[in-house]
């Protein structure tokens, strides 16, 4: 006999929860029990009394419901946590090749039915960002078992570090904070990892999200096989990691953009752990690009950080994608190559191929699509779900 208290959907509510998207918005509830607490763990219920799924609650968050279940036999307990995260690391660990599988995502929130939640391995250390009420009050049991489940696969895991200072946090009622979490402390909060054969220097506490994408893993393995004997410039280079890949794939010279000082610092503390001779630039990725001299490039890559987080300003950051590849296509040979990635879920693959489509004639040039792909497996989109969606990554020929 179950006890959980019951949040009963609407129609629409209860479709939504039919086709596998895992929340439910306040509009979605048609009548609830009384004196459901915040972050406890309901049965969803259909208009009919069907049972339908279990989830987190927070009547403090636009998205009411969270799902973490549809199996009316879960319990929610230890075991439960455990066979999660053990299912999580089992599928990173056969998509992932093993050469790379020293830095990887662990936890990617709604897609590993884990919602809230994103756990990202550096070397030996685990860093996680909790953005749910339901998952903060059960992180305990989560971290055991995520160090429980790395052990029993040999693999050594010597601290975690919570970055919790998401200001969306906020919206479910938390504290925004960052630090090391509990007895799991780390010696250093720079963490050396290995990606594609390359050393990085990862600041877990001061750089952005979690410290490092690890999304474009197999994207900057793609950039590496084309840029032979090729002039590569590396827009927004963040940690320069896309400039180093090209590199290491033979390019005649590299030079990394970036407008951050920090980031531009941060790259060069990795050009230099890997004994590579790239250029820097500190400035804005329009006017940098705006000056430059056409078709300086024989390369370009474009990974700008998301131009749109609503889907009120998405006309604004099309026009923006629009112009920087407009500019990215200006200073490219003939017969060069423009990689170009856009991270906004608000904006659509389509909605990005018809930005690049007008920056192209725009340029007067055309384009010829190599290859279109998204994040690397350990970030997997969840069918049904588009806010899983968002890493678009194209490389043109450009002629």
């Amino acid at each position: 006999m179950r006890n959980y208290k019951k949040v009963y959907l609407t129609l629409k509510g209860e479709k939504r929860v039919k086709e596998n998207h895992p929340w439910i918005y306040e509009g979605d509830i048609l009548k609830q029990d009384n004196e459901i607490n915040e972050g406890e763990i309901i049965d969803i219920k259909s208009d009919k009394d069907k049972y339908l799924g279990s989830g987190f609650y927070n009547k403090n968050s636009k998205i009411r419901v969270r799902l973490i279940s549809n199996n009316t036999n879960d319990t929610f307990d230890y075991e439960f946590f455990k066979r999660r995260v053990s299912y999580a690391i089992d599928y990173r660990l056969s998509v992932i090749d093993k050469e790379n599988q020293n830095s990887f995502r662990v936890i990617y929130g709604e897609a590993d039915e884990l919602p809230g939640l994103t756990v990202d391995k550096f070397n030996d250390i685990l860093v996680t960002e909790v953005l749910s009420l339901g998952i903060d009050i059960r992180k305990d049991l989560i971290y055991k078992a995520l160090i429980e489940s790395f052990k029993e696969r040999n693999i050594v895991i010597n601290g975690i570090y919570e970055r919790n200072d998401n200001k969306i946090r906020e919206k479910e009622g938390l504290q925004e904070y960052k630090g090391w979490y509990k007895d799991y402390i780390g010696k250093s909060t720079k963490v050396e990892i290995i990606e594609n054969n390359i050393k990085y220097i990862v600041d877990i506490e001061n750089g952005q999200k979690t410290g490092f994408f690890l999304d474009q893993k197999y994207n900057r393995n793609r950039i590496s096989k084309l840029a032979k004997g090729r002039t590569v410039l590396d827009v927004c280079t963040h940690t320069g990691s896309f400039a180093m890949n090209a590199y290491i794939g033979g390019a005649l010279k590299v030079t990394a953009l970036d407008i951050s000082e920090k980031a531009i610092n941060d790259a060069k503390e990795n050009f230099k752990l890997n004994n590579m001779n790239i250029d820097t630039i500190v400035g804005d990725c329009f006017e940098e690009l705006e000056k430059m001299p056409k078709g300086k490039y024989d390369f370009i890559i474009l990974d700008p950080p998301a131009f749109t987080k609503s889907r009120e300003t998405i006309k604004r950051a099309l026009s923006g994608y629009q112009k920087l590849n407009y500019l990215g296509m200006k200073a490219i040979k003939r017969g060069g190559f423009l990689a170009t990635a856009s991270c906004s879920h608000f904006a659509t693959e389509e909605d990005f191929k018809e930005a690049i489509r007008k920056a192209s004639v725009e340029a007067g040039v055309k384009l010829k699509l190599l290859s279109a792909t998204g994040p690397a497996p350990d970030h997997p989109e969840l069918i049904g779900v588009p806010e899983t969606k968002y890493l678009k990554f194209f490389i043109y020929q450009v002629f």
